[in-house]
């Protein structure tokens, strides 16, 4: 019924997470978890490069987190 389709060409979101190295710009965090939600890339590194800078960093740490423990 509700189809959410974004930057992923029309496929559906993915069942499971997994970092997308083949839109990625360092490790393919943003790219993944945009692909696992079915939304723009673009919107979720704006929303991480925002994190950084507000939450002092603390963004960084979680994104390096993400990109040691998946895949």
């Amino acid at each position: 019924m509700n189809n959410i389709t974004g930057n992923s060409g029309g496929k559906p979101p993915r069942a499971n997470f997994r970092l997308d190295k083949s839109n990625a710009k360092v490790f393919g965090v943003c790219a993944g978890i945009a692909d696992y939600f079915g939304i723009d890339t673009m919107l979720v590194r704006i929303g991480f490069v925002a994190g950084a800078l507000l939450g002092f960093g603390s963004f960084i740490l979680i994104y390096l987190a993400i990109a040691l423990i998946a895949d």
